[in-house]
């Protein structure tokens, strides 16, 4: 199937994974046709028992790929019971709500940098009465202390910390940072089974930055990879990682050439 096909096949496709998947239909079709207007509405995922405050059509796409077509399983890991989970890049608390409805007994620590984000990602912890879901104000990085995030873009979920700055017209907040050896220490754990990171390219900072003491922590990662944000590819993380002595796999996004996804265990995976 030729690229362009599957494109419109996987919209296709997710248009009926919407309207069957979250309640409220009538909600969810007026929000992506922009006829919902502005302010936070509230949808509910059918299976799951969850709810979300949303803003927006890309923080209820995100909540489909996570809850519905379950990209980081599929991609990544099925979660077990006991679990610490590091969640980099926590948007609304899609990924974090997932790992903590997936078993009992798993630990949560979401870092989410951009205040509008952060507040709805607390919101939603709330909204749903979870506990084993620990929340940090902050982007991870090749360092603690502060990192600038662009918010060009105009879309929260792919805002980057990484902004130039010096760029007179790019605008820009301060948010505190940490690098990843750092978190660990705050959060007060030996191990991690399971890091997910989706951060629009600061993912080569967070890895490349830590050093083979702090990775031996880490057993797993999911990523969503983004090229050409940086002068890296997904190609130098994977060589990064299996020097780590990682085994990685790869797979496509089914729509965007520059993005996809990344697995890595110390052990081999069933595809």
């Amino acid at each position: 199937m030729s690229r362009w096909l599957t494109k419109y096949w996987y919209y296709l496709r997710s248009v009926w994974t919407l309207l069957t998947g979250l309640e409220s239909r009538f909600l969810i079709i007026r929000i992506f046709t922009g006829l919902a207007g502005p302010g936070v509405k509230t949808i509910r995922v059918r299976r799951g028992d969850v709810s979300f405050k949303v803003r927006g059509k890309m923080d209820v796409w995100s909540i489909k790929e996570t809850f519905l077509d379950r990209f980081y399983e599929r991609y990544g890991f099925v979660i077990q019971p006991g679990w610490t989970v590091l969640d980099v890049g926590g948007g609304i608390g899609e990924f974090g709500l997932f790992a903590a409805h997936a078993e009992p007994g798993t630990q949560v620590f979401a870092f989410e940098p951009f205040p509008e984000s952060f507040a709805l990602m607390r919101e939603n912890a709330r909204l749903n009465d979870v506990a084993n879901v620990h929340l940090f104000e902050m982007a991870l990085g090749a360092e603690s202390g502060t990192s600038m995030l662009d918010l060009s873009s105009g879309e929260p979920l792919r805002f980057q910390s990484q902004a130039p700055a010096d760029s007179a017209t790019t605008r820009q907040i301060k948010v505190a940072a940490s690098s990843l050896r750092d978190a660990l220490t705050l959060i007060g754990v030996v191990d991690v089974d399971l890091i997910k990171i989706d951060c629009e390219g600061a993912e080569y900072d967070i890895l490349f930055s830590a050093d083979r003491t702090v990775l031996d922590r880490i057993h797993r990662i999911v990523m969503e990879f983004h090229d050409g944000v940086t002068v890296y590819a997904h190609t130098d993380l994977v060589r990064f990682l299996e020097e780590a002595g990682y085994v990685v796999d790869t797979f496509p996004n089914p729509v965007h050439s520059s993005l996809g996804y990344l697995r890595a265990t110390r052990e081999r995976q069933e595809s």
